[in-house]
This record gives structure tokens, C-alpha cells and sequence, in this order.
């Protein structure tokens, strides 16, 4: 497309297309993304989630982490991010949790920013709470080699 005022336009529906689509799939599944869940103290000035059970192994080089605790319930809009209250650079060493990777602060271009960039702070729309559930559809899926159970 030659046209970048068109380009940006276009780029721009489709990027709030996938958001209303995304909303829509978090509703229709019963989570209120208005709502964040009460995270109780582990000790003064700290917050502690415990893990509802251990990491599953990843299936293929680069596979965004899955997470191993619910997230129902969890806030996170263009103001808040529910995620990086434990995962952020200034909380993972008091809350116990792993940090948010050093490739969330890199921007399209590669640039290297003092925040999470923009199309990293969606946390959910990569990494998802994990299941040991069967595949809805059948398929023919195997790990990696060196990956997997």
C-alpha cells in the first residue's frame, strides 16, 4: 500500500477492531475487565499471588509463558495493568514473581523505552493461564523437539 495516510488508517481500525473483538470474547467468557481482584499482603509494602499450580513446559522456541494462577477478574486498559503490580520492574523482587522480560520495553522499531511499549502491555493477549485441558478440536500439534512433556 503506497498510500501511508491510508496505511495508518487502515492499520489503526484494524489494531481497534481486534480490541472490540478481543472485549467481546473476555465478556462473553464472564470476565469484567473493570475489576481487579483483592490481592492479599504477605507482609507489609508487599503483595503475594500464589501460584495455583507449577509452570507447564513450553511447546516451541519463543512461546510467550504461561500463567500459572487465574486471572479472572484482572484490570487491564490503557491506564492500569493489573499484570505489572507483581511482574513490573519496580514489584517482581518483592512479590516473588518473574520479571516482565527486557523485549516488553523494545517498540516496533526496536527502540529501547523506559516503560512497557504499547504492543507489549496487553499482557493477555500473548500469554494465557495455563490448562491441562484436552484440545477442543482434535489435531496433530506436537511439541518441539527438546520441548513439551
Amino acid at each position: 500500500m503506497k498510500n501511508p495516510v491510508l496505511k495508518k488508517t487502515l492499520s489503526r481500525w484494524v489494531a481497534s477492531m481486534a480490541f472490540v473483538v478481543s472485549s467481546l470474547v473476555w465478556a462473553a467468557n464472564g470476565v469484567d475487565l473493570n475489576q481487579s481482584p483483592e490481592v492479599s499482603s504477605a507482609s507489609e509494602g508487599s503483595i503475594h499471588i500464589p501460584k495455583e499450580q507449577e509452570k507447564m513446559a513450553l511447546n516451541y522456541v519463543n512461546q510467550p509463558p504461561m500463567i500459572p494462577h487465574s486471572v479472572e477478574g484482572y484490570q487491564i486498559t490503557t491506564n492500569t495493568n493489573r499484570c505489572l503490580q507483581c511482574h513490573g520492574v519496580e514489584n517482581y523482587r518483592t512479590t516473588g514473581a518473574p520479571r516482565v522480560s527486557p523485549t516488553h520495553f523494545m517498540d516496533a522499531t526496536g527502540k529501547v523505552l523506559g516503560e512497557v511499549a504499547p504492543n507489549r502491555y496487553f499482557c493477555l493477549q500473548c500469554h494465557v493461564p495455563q490448562s491441562d485441558a484436552a484440545p477442543i478440536i482434535e489435531n496433530t500439534f506436537t511439541p518441539s523437539k527438546g520441548f513439551g512433556k
